[in-house]
């Protein structure tokens, strides 16, 4: 008798141990902060990556980040993933802007607070806040840029491209620079000769958000889907469309650098080019490289390191139970959402010297890009 209730304690305790371990485990597998980024693919996303990995860490909150590698599905399944580990706070770089809604209304049921990452999803009430670079004004220091280019010139082509319908980042990056363009076109400095789509509205500023649907029939046309090759094929297409008075000295609306580089190689290509002013975005190691060797005139730079200490800085509220503050709103067809804007930074090739004289790029890293 003695024996088996010695026996029946022993399993007792063994049982007891095996479900504090088990708690133990589950514990271990929880995270503060789940964080999901649209492809490993883009070097732009991986310095994100390591930004918030930084920034988080030193804040005291475990994270772990996801890539979507460009499909909603993937994207989907992640955050179930991040779900199942019990996180507080979910950050998402939607890949779709709508068909993210799905991951994010999980979220939102699950009770975690919701925050866009740079992209901002649309058509749900499942988003909390939205931190990101001032995308309208990173559109109008693209198109600045070509006007002060071709100052005092008249006739210039121009062609534009802009980034994937599916992202709303590239309606307001796009009305960011036809803000500016449009006049420009309507005095005669650019004639656009890759898009009759637009020619309505030379004089006239488009709203991201009021005249979505025309921008989605514009954009439809010049999307480069951000898409390396789909850019070089499209910029490719025009080129070979266009007649020899079309070309010479052009002026080239690129949506970021990725592109910037694709399509510039397919310009240079064309004998009869003489020259080319392009923009860009992100200050890929490869387009400072290409800004340095001549072949991008500019990249539009948003420091991933201080958009994720504000992202950080959110959360950190958001984890205390506390209001973050927001300096803006961006209505996403389902409310507004409240939003913390970051600067940008105009990197031509005298600015790109000045930043690697001071340390924020290595001129090293930047020689071994490619």
């Amino acid at each position: 008798m003695k024996k088996i209730l010695a026996l029946i304690l022993s399993l007792a305790m063994l049982t007891a141990m095996t479900m504090s371990l088990a708690s133990c485990n589950a514990e271990d597998e929880s995270v503060d902060v789940g964080i999901v980024l649209p492809t490993k693919e883009e070097p732009r996303w991986l310095q994100d990556e390591a930004s918030f990995k930084d920034a988080l860490d030193k804040a005291g909150f475990t994270s772990e980040v996801l890539f979507s590698q460009g499909k909603s599905d993937v994207e989907l399944s992640n955050v179930e993933a991040l779900l199942e580990k019990n996180i507080k706070v979910l950050v998402i770089c939607a890949q779709d802007a709508t068909a993210a809604g799905a991951a994010v209304n999980k979220a939102k049921a699950a009770g975690v607070k919701v925050v866009c990452y740079d992209r901002l999803i649309t058509g749900t009430d499942a988003v909390d806040y939205y931190v990101t670079f001032n995308s309208f004004s990173v559109g109008v220091a693209q198109g600045q840029f070509l006007i002060d280019a071709y100052k005092d010139k008249t006739g210039v082509p121009l062609y534009i491209y802009s980034g994937a319908v599916t992202d709303n980042n590239a309606f307001i990056f796009f009305a960011g620079a036809w803000s500016v363009l449009n006049k420009a076109v309507a005095d005669g400095q650019f004639v656009v000769q890759n898009c009759t789509a637009i020619a309505d509205y030379s004089g006239k500023a488009l709203d991201a958000e009021k005249d979505h649907d025309t921008l989605s029939k514009i954009l439809g046309t010049i999307t480069t889907d951000w898409n390396f090759n789909t850019a070089k094929s499209l910029a490719e297409g025009n080129l070979v469309a266009a007649d020899a008075s079309a070309k010479g000295d052009v002026a080239i609306l690129a949506p970021n650098d990725g592109t910037a580089r694709a399509i510039a190689d397919a310009f240079t290509a064309d004998a009869d080019i003489k020259s080319y002013v392009i923009t860009g975005q992100d200050a890929e190691m490869a387009s400072l490289k290409y800004i340095q060797d001549g072949k991008q005139s500019m990249t539009v730079f948003k420091n991933t390191a201080t958009l994720a200490t504000s992202t950080c800085d959110l959360v950190s509220a958001l984890l205390k139970d506390e209001t973050p503050e927001a300096v803006a709103t961006y209505n996403n067809q389902a409310k507004d959402v409240p939003s913390t804007d970051v600067a940008v930074t105009v990197v031509d090739k005298d600015k790109l010297a000045e930043l690697i004289a001071d340390g924020t790029f290595e001129q090293s890293k930047i020689d071994a890009a490619k």
